[in-house]
C-alpha cells in the first residue's frame, strides 16, 4: 500500500515523498481515508505509530478544497496537552502542507500574548493550540469559529488527566455544531468513551494496538543497584557502551538538573528538560541533542510527553516512575517504525513495588543485568509476574485546572502563584514551520511517525 492509494494529493504526496516515507503505517492507513471522507474518527495507537500523521495529512487534503480562510477565523483545531506536544504538530501541519495554499498558527501559554493576537488576525486554516492559552484568546475576541470545520483531541487520554476536562467542555461549547470530530487517544477508557459520547458521532473507531503493550523491537532489562550509585552506574554504562543519544528519564525537576550537572562533571555532555526551564531552553536543548551536540537529554515525565525524535535508540529509567503505564510511554520513545532499541532501568530495592505493577501492566518480568562494581547492597527482591486482573483507577479530580501542560499550583517559571487567580501558563515554543532544532535531514524511513 502506498500513500498514493489513500487519496492524497500530488502536492501533500511530494511533501511526504521528500521527508523520506513511502508506507502508511496501520493507523494512517485506515484513518487517512476516513477523515478524507468525511467521517468522524475515535482513533487509539501507542505512541510511535505515527498517528499524528494520521490526522494531519487528511485534515490538509479536506481544507485544500474549501474556501479560503476570514480574519480570526480558523478552519481546523488542532487541541494539544502539552507545549511541546503543539509545537511538534504545528511544524509537521508547516512540513505536510508547505505546497499548499494553507496557512497555519501554534498558541500556548508561557509568552506575551500579543504576538500571538497579531497573527490570528489574519485568520488560519489549522491552529494548533492548547486548551488555556485557546480560552484566554477566544475570551479576548481574537480568534471565531463560524468557519471551524474540523476539530482534533491529540492524546484525549492525557488531556482527561491533567485536568483539561472544563476547559475543552467550554471549547466546545461555543464551536459549531456541524464539524467533524477526529479524537486520538492511547486507550479507550471508560472517561475517554465518555467525553466521545459528546463528541463524536457515528465515528469510525480504528484500534491498531494492545493496551499498554510494549513495542517488540525494544530490548527491555534492569539494572538492579544501590540508590546512591545510580549516577556512576549511568555513567559508566554511557561509557562502556558508547550510547550516542540518549533519553534519560527522572521522577522530579531537581533530580533532572542535578543528574545533568553530574553527568557534566563526568565529560559527558547533558541538558535537562522541565517545567522550571524557561521555553528557550526547552528548545535549545531538544535541538542541540537531535543534532547530537548533546549526548544525554535528562527529562521529567510532563516535559518529555511529545517529543518527537526519530529512531531513538536507547531510553534509560533513571528512576522508575510511580504509575505504571507511564513507563510504557517513556519506553515507547524508542524502537520506532520497525527499528531496534534499547530501554534500561536502574532500580533500587526502595523501587520494588514499582517495578512489580509495571511488570504485571506489561505482563513479563524484565531480565536482569547486574554490573561488577555496582552489585546493590541492599538486594532487590526477585519478581513474581502477578497475572491478576487490573482494576481501572478512577481519576483523580484535579485541585486547579491545569493550564498548558502544567502542573497544578505552578505558574510558568515553576513558582507558587500567589493570588488565589492567578493563572497557570506554560511557554512558547518558535512557530509552525520553523523548528529551529538543527537536526539532520531525515534517512529514508518507511512510514512517518510523527510525535505519535
Amino acid at each position: 500500500m502506498s500513500f498514493a492509494s489513500l487519496g492524497l494529493s500530488a502536492p501533500i504526496l511530494e511533501a511526504v515523498a521528500k521527508q523520506g516515507y513511502d508506507t502508511p503505517s496501520p493507523i494512517q492507513a485506515q484513518a487517512i481515508p476516513a477523515v478524507i471522507e468525511g467521517k468522524d474518527v475515535m482513533a487509539a495507537a501507542q505512541t510511535g505509530t505515527g498517528k499524528t500523521a494520521g490526522f494531519t495529512l487528511p485534515v490538509l487534503e479536506r481544507l485544500s478544497k474549501g474556501q479560503r480562510v476570514k480574519p480570526n477565523q480558523v478552519r481546523a483545531l488542532i487541541l494539544t496537552p502539552t507545549r511541546e506536544l503543539a509545537a511538534q504538530v504545528a511544524e509537521s501541519v508547516a512540513l505536510y502542507g508547505k505546497n499548499l495554499p494553507l496557512s497555519s498558527a501554534v498558541v500556548f501559554g508561557g509568552v506575551k500574548i500579543n504576538p500571538q493576537m497579531m497573527r490570528l488576525r489574519k485568520g488560519a486554516d489549522v491552529l494548533v493550540a492548547t486548551p488555556g492559552r485557546l480560552l484566554d484568546l477566544y475570551n479576548q475576541n481574537v480568534v471565531k469559529f463560524s468557519q471551524l470545520e474540523v476539530l482534533v483531541l491529540d492524546e484525549a487520554d492525557r488531556m482527561l488527566d491533567m485536568g483539561f476536562i472544563r476547559d475543552i467542555r467550554k471549547i466546545l461549547a461555543v464551536l459549531p455544531k456541524q464539524r467533524q470530530n477526529l479524537l486520538f487517544s492511547a486507550t479507550f477508557s471508560d472517561e475517554i468513551r465518555q467525553l466521545a459520547k459528546g463528541l463524536v458521532n457515528n465515528p469510525v473507531e480504528i484500534s491498531v494496538s494492545p493496551r499498554n503493550a510494549t513495542a517488540p523491537t525494544v530490548k527491555q532489562w534492569i539494572c538492579p543497584v544501590d540508590k546512591n550509585k545510580k549516577p556512576n552506574l549511568l555513567t559508566k554504562l554511557l561509557k562502556e557502551n558508547n550510547w550516542g543519544q540518549v533519553l534519560v528519564f527522572t521522577k522530579t525537576k531537581h533530580g533532572a538538573n542535578r543528574l545533568a550537572t553530574h553527568l557534566e562533571s563526568r565529560g559527558i555532555k547533558s541538558a535537562a528538560i522541565h517545567g522550571n526551564k524557561s521555553q528557550g531552553a526547552r528548545t535549545k536543548a531538544l535541538a542541540n541533542f537531535k543534532s547530537g551536540d548533546i549526548q544525554v537529554l535528562v527529562a521529567t515525565d510532563i516535559a518529555a510527553r511529545g517529543l518527537d525524535i526519530d529512531q531513538l535508540p536507547q531510553v534509560v529509567n533513571f528512576e522508575l516512575p510511580h504509575v505504571a503505564e507511564d513507563y510504557v510511554h517513556r519506553i515507547g520513545r524508542t524502537g520506532r517504525a520497525g527499528c531496534e532499541g534499547q530501554a534500561v532501568s536502574l532500580v533500587c530495592a526502595d523501587e520494588f513495588k514499582d517495578l512489580a505493577a509495571i511488570e504485571r501492566l506489561i505482563k513479563q518480568v524484565l531480565p536482569r543485568e547486574l554490573v561488577d562494581g555496582f552489585q546493590p547492597v541492599n538486594k532487590l527482591p526477585e519478581s513474581r509476574l502477578d497475572t491478576r486482573p487490573i482494576k481501572p483507577n478512577k481519576p483523580k479530580k484535579p485541585k486547579v485546572d491545569h493550564r498548558d501542560g502544567q502542573r497544578s499550583g505552578e505558574n510558568a517559571k515553576g513558582h507558587k502563584p500567589q493570588g488565589k487567580n492567578r493563572r497557570h501558563t506554560g511557554s512558547q515554543n518558535k512557530p509552525a514551520g520553523q523548528s529551529g532544532d538543527g537536526a539532520k535531514p531525515a534517512q529514508r524511513r518507511s512510514r512517518p511517525q510523527t510525535n505519535g
